[in-house]
């Protein structure tokens, strides 16, 4: 441990992911030599607001072990995250108590539940920018344990320093991510991105964002950067004030980048914001569709994806350059029948390779888990987590639904079998392969050593998908080769998402054998159902009402188990 006077020794350590999810690409980072997707963002932005004395390093846990050694060299380790890093967070927590160093927790899973990290020495809440400097003050006053919580929503974004991308490896990624701004100013009922970050979206200036770009640039990075924003068309007056300043830099820089992000589907109704992002290198887009039921969307507060053609709205993003990838769910209570027909229909019409399709999953701190509990449906383990569970594919239905859950099951692996059968995948993937309009920029300097690193992939893509997996040998040549001849801009997008497909095929293989599972449990009465939480009690004490839909609820519920 150093010296009381000396600068803290910080370990800033970012926890696992759960092993078994749709998100983690592992073909794709095979392929790429890569060992996560991106890079811990928040950390390396957290480690730029801590005082220029305090020396830091950083531990990736998903791309590198954490040693005791590395622990015992700290006198202080900070960590954190989202909640499918909460199960490897906790053990960080408990390993770093029996080695008698202090531990500060934060990010969005302690945020919204703090009772989980009781065990940690201090818990920092909120955002970092509204209650850091306190946390410093109270470190460097010689406090040892405290819990310090930011005001919601007050954090001022234009002060937040360039994140010290200095800290990263940059060949351990898959993409690097910069944040524009925080919020969503729509209300979707099971989101908790405005429960933590609010409904006005807070935007950074044009010089701040190009000083991160610059910083990345005079690094040597080169390749996709991800927008990592909420909603980036949140706030679209500072959108499209920011848009033409990052069309000049990508042109003085000769477009060294390629840009992703997540918006929400009405962008399709802008042909300005539209333009601006295909002319600054904007390649993919994820978006939430959710569901094709119009009465579910109302429900569920997505009115945004109302009164619109989904299909059209889609193809509209690929005429500016962008292939979509996009979030589905199943479990709502409006879905009064199934909804397995319509959603795959939905998918097939838009032609979308790669949807993430979940179960509805009630997240804590969010207006449906709210509402579940007021009407007694809501688990009492709703926001457990274990290192052995998977994410929302697998753990999703953590409260009473008013279908028989075995029916909702039936619906999401039915929705799976199909958008994943090869034959229906690569129609798909043709289908963008004839859509996407790439545009073209300036020629610039050829990197020769990327150029090679891409042929390689490239090489390795067409090897795993003849000789590893010869079930799609014909579906993989057949669609690169029409890309090939017809448009072939866009044999990037097709690639891309059919190197996703080499984990996601295999994947949603797995979900099924998984669901399947669960509903053979239901049919045989071997489930039983979780204890229900506790309605949360009125002013004078008493329990709120459950109503006549909770006993609708039950009733189905008790009959699917029976």
């Amino acid at each position: 441990m150093s010296d009381a006077n000396m600068a803290p020794r910080v370990l800033m350590v970012f926890p696992k992911f759960y092993e078994n999810s749709m998100w983690n690409f592992k073909e794709a980072m095979e392929l790429q030599g890569a060992r996560a997707p991106a890079p811990p963002l928040g950390l390396i932005t957290l480690a730029a607001m801590l005082p220029p004395a305090w020396q830091v390093t950083l531990v990736n846990r998903n791309c590198e072990d954490l040693t005791d050694a590395q622990i015992l060299a700290a006198d202080l380790v900070m960590t954190g995250g989202m909640l499918p890093q909460e199960p490897d967070c906790l053990v960080v927590i408990d390993r770093c108590a029996a080695l008698g160093v202090p531990v500060c927790v934060g990010g969005p899973a302690p945020t919204s539940t703090p009772e989980i990290y009781d065990k940690a020495d201090f818990l920092v809440l909120g955002e970092a920018e509204g209650i850091l400097a306190t946390f410093v003050e109270a470190w460097e006053s010689g406090a040892r344990r405290g819990r310090f919580t930011a005001e919601k929503f007050k954090a001022d974004v234009t002060t937040s320093p360039i994140p010290r991308f200095e800290l990263l490896t940059f060949s351990h990624y898959l993409y690097i991510g910069v944040q524009f701004s925080r919020g969503c100013p729509f209300t979707c009922e099971f989101c908790d991105i405005i429960e933590l970050y609010g409904r006005a979206p807070r935007t950074k200036t044009t010089p701040q964002m190009l000083a991160e770009l610059d910083r990345l640039y005079g690094l040597g990075y080169r390749g996709h950067v991800d927008f990592v924003d909420d909603n980036l068309i949140g706030n679209k007056k500072a959108i499209k004030l920011f848009l033409p300043h990052l069309i000049q830099w990508q042109e003085a820089h000769g477009y060294p980048f390629k840009f992703s992000t997540e918006a929400s589907l009405n962008l399709a109704d802008d042909d300005e914001l539209l333009g601006m992002m295909r002319d600054a290198n904007f390649f993919a887009l994820f978006t939430g569709i959710e569901t094709p039921d119009e009465a579910t969307l109302i429900q569920t507060q997505k009115k945004q994806n109302t009164k619109r053609s989904i299909a059209d709205s889609v193809h509209k993003l690929y005429e500016h350059g962008m292939f979509v990838t996009a979030g589905f769910i199943v479990g709502f209570d409006t879905e009064k029948d199934s909804i397995a027909k319509a959603m795959s229909l939905c998918i097939s019409q838009t032609g979308i390779p790669i949807a993430m399709v979940g179960l509805l999953y009630a997240m804590p701190n969010t207006q449906l888990s709210r509402r579940l509990r007021k009407e007694g449906r809501l688990f009492e383990n709703f926001a457990y987590t274990t290192a052995e569970q998977g994410d929302h594919c697998t753990q999703g239905l953590n409260f009473v639904t008013l279908r028989p859950q075995q029916d909702v099951l039936a619906d999401y692996r039915d929705v799976l079998a199909e958008i994943y059968d090869p034959p229906n995948f690569f129609a798909r993937i043709r289908e963008i392969g004839r859509r996407v309009k790439r545009p073209k920029f300036a020629a610039h300097k050829v990197n020769w050593r990327h150029v090679a690193r891409d042929l390689g992939a490239l090489l390795r893509i067409c090897w795993r998908m003849t000789v590893r997996r010869p079930e799609l040998a014909k579906h993989f040549w057949g669609a690169f080769l029409q890309t090939a001849r017809h448009n072939p801009a866009a044999l990037e997008a097709v690639v891309t998402n059919m190197v996703i497909y080499l984990h996601v095929y295999p994947f949603s293989r797995y979900v099924i054998r998984e669901i399947n599972g669960r509903i053979a449990e239901l049919e045989a009465g071997r489930w039983v159902s979780p204890p229900i939480l506790a309605p949360e009690k009125d002013s004078g004490g008493k329990a709120v009402p459950v109503g006549k839909v909770v006993a609708r609820a039950e009733v189905k519920h008790l009959a699917a188990v029976a």
